[in-house]
């Protein structure tokens, strides 16, 4: 795929996430996905396979924020299979904490699909509003 290919295909994935639908973002996932949150909070780590992204973080975060995530994008900026994306959280936990969060994610695009995520968030957001993931979805 072309970087504008990859970049309207993650403006298609955003678009929906925005809507807190996160199936198309989930899908497009890479079997072999590497997402890497930077920094020192405990969800701070590597995940290494779209099984371990969605059990150890998409699945706890979810238990966090009530079920629904809320993610927009506001920028995107592309060159060859790298796509960055600006955005922000919408969402709030399920104990009624606003939860927004702003992002610069960088996806490295194979094949149409999201091979690695780097993202760089509000980490000291995280460390107040959210608990450590649960031990029993620690890979």
């Amino acid at each position: 795929m072309s970087e504008d290919d990859n970049k309207v295909f993650l403006q298609a994935v955003f678009a929906e996430t925005a809507k807190g639908d996160g199936r198309l973002f989930v899908d497009a996932l890479a079997d072999d996905v590497r997402w890497t949150i930077i920094g020192r909070t405990a969800w701070s780590r590597t995940y290494e396979g779209k099984r371990a992204v969605l059990e150890e973080l998409l699945r706890p975060l979810s238990e966090q924020l009530g079920g629904r995530n809320v993610v927009s994008a506001e920028r995107f900026l592309a060159e060859g299979d790298v796509v960055v994306v600006e955005g922000r959280n919408h969402s709030v936990t399920a104990s009624g904490r606003d939860y927004p969060n702003r992002y610069c994610w960088i996806f490295v695009m194979r094949d149409g699909r999201i091979a690695e995520i780097t993202e760089y968030t509000d980490t000291q957001l995280i460390a107040e509003v959210l608990a450590p993931p649960s031990p029993h979805s620690l890979g």
